[in-house]
């Protein structure tokens, strides 16, 4: 063998020894939300990172109903209104009650942070700034050099929802859902978010399907079981830029259909974000 053939041989391995390495190392991401949030990371993102051979660490600091405005007043005032939730590499939940954002986003070296809006704002754009730009300048400050900004598209209510919010869509899912989408489109023009994770247009998409306008358990927050693992799907999808389709976990109780539906609708979101996909 050749000398040069010998050199080329050993920078092929040290590339696909450093891919693995990286790959296996452990991946840690921060909500900064709410009860959406809680309802789309919390219980079913784990489980599909470690089904396909990834090690998660995932927090979730959350106030129910918080709006960006409210998250740059905590930011400013120090306050431990938050609750926060870390699902360590071993699956288990630990929760601090009373927690500053300061000491949540100090508490790991993240690699993904996302922001969102509060649902009932989400496609009113004027409800966002200037408290977007503050809350991601906020955390670019406070984290590591190559942290990754994630933006949360959050999902337009059940079209029977009696939430007091609903009333600014006229009480229309298409006419939140669209507005959602508007309002997102201005996000990417804006911050320029290293991910979008577009849960409103997979729970959009599923709605297509046999499940039908049955993906939340209150008109507003997810089902339990199929509505946040398709949540769960999509950020899988978004973050680590691998199909979810044919992902062997899904949680007890969801039925191999809806499970089905759950990553085709999760997986076209992605691909598709702004563009609602009939799931068969």
């Amino acid at each position: 063998m050749t000398t040069m053939r010998k050199l080329f041989l050993l920078i092929v391995l040290a590339f696909a020894i450093g891919i693995q390495t990286t790959m296996a190392r452990t991946i840690k991401i921060l909500a900064i939300g709410n009860s959406f949030s809680e309802d789309a990371i919390e219980q079913y993102l784990h489980e599909l990172a470690d089904a396909d051979g990834i090690e998660t660490i995932i927090g979730n600091l959350f106030i129910g109903g918080c709006s960006l405005e409210r998250h740059m007043q905590c930011v400013n005032g120090n306050l431990p209104d938050y609750r926060y939730r870390k699902i360590g590499v071993d699956g288990v939940t630990k929760e601090t009650s009373k927690c500053d954002i300061a000491s949540a986003i100090a508490d790991e070296e993240w690699d993904y942070v996302s922001v969102q809006q509060a649902s009932h704002f989400s496609g009113d754009y004027t409800t966002y700034q200037p408290y977007l730009s503050q809350l991601v300048a906020y955390v670019k400050a406070h984290t590591k050099k190559d942290v990754k900004i994630v933006f949360h598209q959050t999902w337009a209510y059940a079209q029977n929802s009696d939430h007091g919010g609903f009333k600014r869509y006229g009480n229309s899912q298409k006419q939140m859902y669209d507005a959602i989408n508007g309002a997102l489109k201005q996000v990417i023009k804006d911050i320029h978010p290293d991910v979008i994770v577009p849960s409103g247009t997979a729970i959009q998409n599923a709605r297509t399907s046999s499940i039908g306008d049955n993906m939340n358990r209150d008109g507003y927050h997810l089902n339990l079981l199929y509505g946040r693992y398709t949540a769960a799907c999509t950020w899988f999808q978004a973050i680590f830029k691998r199909s979810v389709v044919g992902n062997s976990y899904a949680p007890e109780g969801v039925t191999a259909e809806q499970k089905t539906i759950a990553q085709k609708a999760a997986s076209a979101a992605v691909k598709h974000k702004f563009k609602v996909t009939q799931i068969k």
